[in-house]
């Protein structure tokens, strides 16, 4: 069991399960780190490929929609992936926030122009 503590929240504890006794007692916090680190990983893909890239909501029945709607979103990840590796967005919200951004300053101001009109 490991604790990391946050200055803005509660302390985090993670814990691993190795059913072999011997091998739970030589691994290395830096061991534990890495295997932390890539279940992380895991889970932020599992987040932005449900809320960024919208696998979850399948608003279709016919199995090669579904099928092509996981390879889309799965297709956008990966070009958000490659936006993000090239330095152009900073991580995979930021996109989807900056769009909501520009759509609700572009309505906001259309109405300003139109006397308040919707």
């Amino acid at each position: 069991m490991f604790r990391q503590d946050f200055k803005k929240e509660d302390s985090r504890e993670s814990i691993v399960y190795l059913p072999d006794e011997e091998a739970l007692n030589q691994i290395t916090k830096s061991e534990f780190v890495t295997i932390h680190d890539t279940h992380w990983g895991i889970e932020s893909f599992h987040r932005a490929i449900k809320q960024v890239c919208g696998i979850y909501g399948f608003m279709v029945r016919d199995s090669q929609a579904i099928k092509t709607q996981i390879f889309c979103s799965l297709q956008a990840f990966v070009c958000l992936e490659k936006m993000r590796y090239e330095n152009i967005i900073s991580n995979w919200f930021e996109l989807q926030r900056n769009l909501l951004t520009l759509v609700v300053r572009d309505y906001i101001v259309e109405n300003l122009t139109n006397g308040g009109t919707a």
